[in-house]
Order: structure tokens, then C-alpha cells, then sequence
């Protein structure tokens, strides 16, 4: 699962989280620091980075998380859930290429502008039929989740991919289809125009982006609209084109 979770850290470290701090740094965010002497209202702290002295105040430090909790997959599992320690772990999985994260029932996804081989058929097949807790975190889980919920409970299922321009959705949102196409096919036994049709579920993004993409400051191939896909299921939990009446759907919502 490389790219995807995290390998063992073997390496024992002594750790207080009396003594360990984050730390406001200008260009980071923040910074690791440990704790010298307290007088109260201020700490006077030693930095990781340099080792050099300064004194802050307690109110402008955040607890650190134990080594134990490095590179979490889940970030709702953080013993001290602040701001800085959401940082640090989103930075060092973005490191080791791990760009996905779950915060509770969300998943974070940072773009890594390159391709990983993460969307393989191979990651596809292990991702299908599986807990959340049994694979590392992953877009094809969210897919997958909302797939067996509209199976099971006969629902209607909506995916909500949302972020700053650049930030991936575009890329996500091609990879649920993709999902979708992969795991669920197309039901032809009633209707053999159905056939390709998972096959063009893929194909229409470029379509859509060639009337609607525009290049910007942050990101070259920028949707300059919003997205709402709807996708109709047949009986079978297989792809089809009748109407939403008769059978379940499930809804993608991408907003700019």
C-alpha cells in the first residue's frame, strides 16, 4: 500500500506533551518547540528547528500530539485536535505522497501535481465491498460507502467534493465516475443502447472541460462552473438510463 498508508515508526522517542509545544512561525504556521520554564503567562521555549530561546505566550501555543499519532489516517483520533496538529499531519502524510485523510466522516484530499498510481484497477477491485477502517483513506472509499448505503438501505446517496480553485476536485470527481464505471458497469438486459455507457460516464469530463475550463493564477485547467452529476442505478446495482422514478440514483455535487 505504498502511497497509501504509513510504514511503522520503530524508531522510540521520549515524549512529553507537557514539554512539547507548537509554536507561531510566519512562514510554517507553526513550529515545534520545547518547553524551558513556565512563570505563568508566558513560556520560554527552545525551538526544534535552531535550537534558539524565545519566550511566547501560553495562549499562543498549541498542544503536540505524542510521536504514536504521526501520519494518522484518521485525524478525529489526534488526542489534542487543534489547528497546528491538523497541519502537521496533513504535511508529513503530503510527504511520504500520502495525499488522503480522514477527518471524521470527511476525507481530505491534497493535490500533489503528479500522477500517482493510486487509481489502478488493481487499488479499484481492493477497495470494493470494504470498511472504511479496513483500507487506508482513499476517494474510492467514499465512492464505495455510498455505493453499499444505496444497495442496502434501497436510498438515495449524495457525494459532496468541495475546495479552494486547484485544489483537485476536477481530479476526484473523474475518479468517483471512474469507480462507479469500474464496480457497477451498465445493466444491459433490458437495453442494448446501454452498452458503453460506463465508458462514456468517463469520457464526458474532457467534453465538459473543453466549454468550461479556463487557465488562472492557481491552477491551468480550472472549472469555471458547477458540476452536478446524477447517476441512475437499475434494481441490480448496476448503471442505467431510466428515469429517477422507477429506480435509485446517486448524486455528485462539485461546486467551484
Amino acid at each position: 500500500m505504498e502511497y497509501l498508508r504509513a510504514a511503522a515508526d520503530k524508531q522510540a522517542e521520549q515524549f512529553s506533551d507537557k514539554k512539547q509545544v507548537w509554536i507561531l512561525n510566519k512562514e510554517t504556521g507553526f513550529e515545534a518547540a520545547s518547553v524551558l520554564n513556565d512563570d505563568g503567562e508566558f513560556l520560554k521555549v527552545q525551538k526544534a528547528s535552531n535550537n534558539e530561546e524565545v519566550k511566547v505566550r501560553k495562549e499562543d501555543t498549541q498542544q503536540m500530539n505524542p510521536p504514536k499519532f504521526e501520519k494518522l489516517e484518521d485525524m478525529a483520533n489526534l488526542t489534542y485536535l487543534n489547528e497546528a496538529s491538523v497541519l502537521h499531519n496533513l504535511r508529513q502524510r503530503y510527504y511520504s505522497s500520502m495525499i488522503y485523510t480522514y477527518s471524521g466522516i470527511f476525507c481530505v484530499a491534497i493535490n500533489p501535481y503528479a500522477r500517482l498510481p493510486i487509481y489502478t484497477k488493481e487499488v479499484i477491485n481492493s477497495y470494493r465491498g470494504k470498511r472504511r477502517t479496513e483500507m487506508p483513506p482513499h476517494i474510492f472509499t467514499v465512492a464505495d460507502e455510498a455505493y453499499q448505503r444505496m444497495i442496502q438501505q434501497r436510498e438515495n446517496q449524495s457525494i459532496l467534493i468541495t475546495g479552494e480553485s486547484g485544489a483537485g476536485k476536477t481530479e476526484n470527481t473523474k475518479k468517483v465516475i471512474q469507480y462507479f464505471a469500474a464496480v457497477c458497469g451498465v445493466d444491459q438486459s433490458k437495453d442494448d443502447r446501454n452498452s458503453g455507457l460506463d465508458q462514456q460516464l468517463v469520457r464526458c469530463n474532457p467534453v465538459l472541460e473543453a466549454f468550461g475550463n479556463a487557465k488562472t493564477i492557481k491552477n491551468d485547467n480550472s472549472s469555471r462552473f458547477g458540476k452536478f452529476i446524477r447517476i441512475h442505478f437499475g434494481g441490480t446495482g448496476k448503471i442505467h438510463r431510466y428515469s429517477l422514478r422507477e429506480k435509485n440514483e446517486m448524486k455528485m455535487c462539485s461546486w467551484f
